[in-house]
């Protein structure tokens, strides 16, 4: 009887063991830029969550397309034993909706100056919805590409105002020069199965954006029923390089 009372009181220490070390795994957040940006677009944001203990990914997006984009994401997230925090800037929101659709391991989706399209809705059009948006008249001329698509750049001269206001003009001359280009299919291409009507959702902007209306952006947190909205005052489309502690501060509620 000793015996299987001693026994029992080890498997009842070892599950409490078990549940205590779980408790303390960190969910691993998934970084995806947008257009016109690339995975150091993170950095400010990197660095505080990986001093906070979470585990961190800064995924490479290709911005060929929002369906085969979330397959790339979606692999990642696959791989990924622990719970997943997606973290989507501006046309990485459509991807990462996508991409946490029947992946039972995202926990939530955080949505840093991004669309939240619905199903039949693209990037181009939500931006075209509500008026502030001046992104196409800062664009250059489309670049032709072997398969017939066009790629999609911001004018140097143009990038820092348009897109990074609120950041050096040092650092917006760097970002522009090495800006990651969208297609045109891309920008335009419908959202099918939106993950943020099922897993829960959080939102942050600057009201500055000029990429995306802020009205936009304050109309799909709220479609999305948004678990809390942060609106970073004069903040631009590039939150997380401009103010990567209030961004970085919202993951990690949405990974609590």
């Amino acid at each position: 009887m000793k015996k299987i009372l001693s026994g029992l009181a080890f498997a009842t220490a070892i599950t409490a063991a078990t549940l205590a070390h779980a408790a303390d795994v960190k969910p691993t957040v998934i970084l995806v830029h947008g257009a016109f940006a690339d995975s150091s677009s993170w950095n400010g944001v990197v660095k505080i969550l990986e001093k906070d203990g979470y585990p961190v990914i800064a995924a490479a997006n290709p911005l060929r397309g929002v369906t085969s984009d979330a397959q790339s994401v979606a692999s990642i997230v696959k791989n990924i034993k622990t719970p997943v925090v997606l973290v989507g800037h501006s046309y990485g929101g459509p991807v990462i909706s996508e991409a946490a659709y029947g992946n039972s391991n995202v926990k939530s989706l955080v949505f840093v100056a991004a669309f939240a399209p619905e199903a039949g809705e693209t990037a181009a059009e939500l931006s075209g919805r509500f008026p502030g948006g001046t992104l196409a008249s800062a664009l250059a001329a489309p670049v032709d590409l072997a398969d017939g698509g066009k790629d999609l750049y911001i004018q140097q001269d143009k990038f820092h105002e348009q897109f990074a206001a609120d950041v050096s003009e040092a650092d917006a001359r760097l970002m522009a020069a090495g800006q990651r280009p969208v297609t045109v299919a891309a920008l335009n291409e419908a959202a099918t199965t939106p993950a943020w009507k099922t897993v829960p959702s959080w939102f942050v902007y600057g009201d500055k954006d000029k990429n995306i209306p802020p009205q936009a952006l304050a109309f799909m947190a709220e479609r999305a029923h948004s678990k809390q909205t942060v609106v970073v005052k004069g903040g631009s489309h590039v939150v997380m390089v401009s103010n990567p502690k209030a961004v970085a501060e919202l993951i990690e509620k949405a990974a609590k």
